[in-house]
């Protein structure tokens, strides 16, 4: 019970550092994010920002189970 309250507390802790600093970071506007501008129409894809996220998420999922089965 201990462990999960200071997992939870620390990822509220990183949440609020994020949303603070988080205009700061340039997540949207990598290479490979995708921006088509036209005349009454935009479309805004960011493929890089996402695989980054989920290749980032991942490896933090991976850390966890390995530290929580020792």
């Amino acid at each position: 019970m201990s462990r999960l309250l200071i997992i939870t507390g620390l990822v509220l802790i990183l949440a609020g550092i994020a949303l603070h600093y988080g205009h700061k970071l340039p997540l949207g506007k990598l290479p490979g994010d995708i921006t088509i501008k036209r005349e009454g129409f935009q479309l805004h894809m960011p493929l890089m920002t996402s695989l980054l996220l989920s290749v980032l998420l991942s490896v933090l999922l991976y850390l966890y189970y390995r530290w929580k089965n020792q």
